[in-house]
C-alpha cells in the first residue's frame, strides 16, 4: 500500500497516526483567534492543523427560499448563506495563517470548495489538500484539485463506493498519485454507536489505500479503536474554548483533550506490535513462576516414584506438568530431598 507524504512526514502503517486539527470555523471571526488555535495546536503535539477555504458567493446564494433554508440539525433555521458568512474563513486571512503556521514549525493545509479556493491555496504552496465529504460528488473540483500534484485526502461521509470509485477515478486521471481516504459520517455531532469504524477495513481493502478517520464523535474513543483497526490519519475539529460558541463548537475538542488523544492514538499504534509466534522478550523472566514438577518428599535411592511425591507447583525450574504421567513409575537414581526440581537426572533411564 502507497504511503502518503506532507512536508516529508509519511503516513503509512511504519509510523503512528497522522492527526489532524480542523479549525474550520472555530476563529469565530477573529484572525487573532485564529493565529492563537493554530498555535495551541502545535502545542498538542498535531501533526498539521487544517483550515477552510470558501467564501459565502463561492458555497451557495442569498437567498431564503425553502431549498436554502436549514429545517433540522445543529444549523437548523439558518439559511446556508448566513451560515457560510458566520462560518468562513477571509481569503485575506490565509497568507498570514500560513506564515503564522510555518514560523512555528507546523504544517497547515485545507479543504478548498471551488477553484478560486484552489488557486489561492496553489499561490501559498499548500502542501496538501483535503476533500470534504459534501465535495466527494463534485467531480470537476476534485480534477482540478488534482491539477495540482499534492497529496489529497478525502472525506467519505455520505459517499456510496461507487461515488468513492468515481471520485478516486476523476483524482487519478488528471495526475494524482498519492491519495488517502478517511471515513467519515457526516452527522453533527456523530453518535457513537453511529461512528462504524470497521469501514475503515473495508475502505482500506477495497481501494488498497492509507485510510484514516474524520471524526465528528464527541471524545477520543472513536479515534483509539480507529487506530486499532489501521486508521493512519485521524482528523478532529478543534476549538480553544468550547464557552465561546461557534458553528463547530459542540463537536469539536478543547486543547488538553485533543493532546489527551494525540498521546492516545500514538499508545494505541505503539500497543499493535507485531503479531507473536513466540513469547516477548518483555516475559521471559517471568517464565520462572510457571508450575513445574517437584518433589514434595524425600525419596531413598531406587525407589519407584509414586504420584504423592511431587505436585505440580510454582517456581518453574523442575520439568513442566505435562511430564507427569512419564515421571510416576520410574527409579530415582539416588537420595532425593523434599523441595528439589524435578529432572531427568534424578531419575532412571528406561534405556539402560
Amino acid at each position: 500500500m502507497r504511503p502518503v507524504i506532507i512536508n516529508d512526514r509519511e503516513i503509512s502503517d511504519r509510523y503512528p497516526p497522522y492527526v489532524i486539527a480542523e479549525i474550520s470555523a472555530n476563529h469565530n471571526g477573529s484572525l487573532e483567534r485564529a493565529k492563537h488555535t493554530i498555535k495551541a495546536a502545535k502545542d498538542t503535539g498535531a501533526s498539521a492543523v487544517k483550515i477552510q477555504s470558501y467564501t459565502p458567493d463561492t458555497m451557495t446564494l442569498d437567498v431564503k427560499l425553502d431549498d436554502f433554508m436549514i429545517s433540522e440539525g445543529l444549523w437548523r433555521g439558518q439559511s446556508l448563506y448566513d451560515l457560510y458568512t458566520e462560518a468562513h474563513t477571509p481569503f485575506e486571512w490565509h497568507e498570514e495563517l500560513f506564515t503564522c503556521a510555518k514560523n512555528i514549525g507546523i504544517t497547515l493545509f485545507s479543504s478548498p470548495f471551488d477553484e478560486t479556493s484552489v488557486d489561492l491555496l496553489q499561490s501559498l504552496d499548500a502542501p496538501a489538500y483535503k476533500i470534504a465529504s459534501f465535495e466527494i460528488v463534485d467531480l470537476p473540483l476534485i480534477s482540478y484539485i488534482a491539477k495540482a500534484g499534492k497529496p489529497m485526502l478525502i472525506s467519505t461521509g455520505m459517499a456510496t463506493f461507487e461515488e468513492i470509485g468515481q471520485a478516486l477515478e476523476a483524482a487519478r486521471c488528471h495526475g494524482a498519485i498519492d491519495i488517502a481516504l478517511l471515513h467519515c459520517i457526516s452527522s453533527y455531532p456523530t453518535p457513537i454507536t453511529a461512528a462504524n469504524l470497521l469501514t475503515i477495513q473495508k475502505l482500506a481493502t477495497e481501494f488498497n489505500l492509507q485510510v484514516g478517520l474524520s471524526d465528528h464523535t464527541i471524545g477520543s474513543t472513536a479515534a483509539i479503536a480507529a487506530t486499532a483497526l489501521g486508521a493512519r490519519l485521524i482528523e478532529k475539529h478543534f476549538t480553544l474554548d468550547h464557552e465561546i460558541k461557534g458553528p463547530d463548537s459542540a463537536f469539536s475538542i478543547q486543547p488538553d483533550a485533543f493532546k489527551n488523544l494525540v498521546t492516545a492514538t500514538q499508545e494505541a499504534f505503539v500497543s499493535l506490535g507485531q503479531p507473536l509466534t513466540t513469547p516477548a522478550p518483555e516475559e521471559q523472566g517471568n517464565k520462572v513462576f510457571r508450575r513445574s514438577l517437584y518433589y514434595v518428599r524425600d525419596i531413598r535411592r531406587g525407589a519407584l516414584i509414586d504420584e504423592t511425591d511431587l505436585r505440580r507447583i510454582r517456581p518453574g525450574f523442575g520439568l513442566a506438568p505435562k511430564y507427569l504421567g512419564q515421571v510416576i513409575g520410574k527409579k530415582a537414581t539416588r537420595d532425593i530431598y523434599r523441595g528439589e526440581r524435578v529432572s531427568w537426572a534424578s531419575l532412571e533411564d528406561d534405556t539402560d
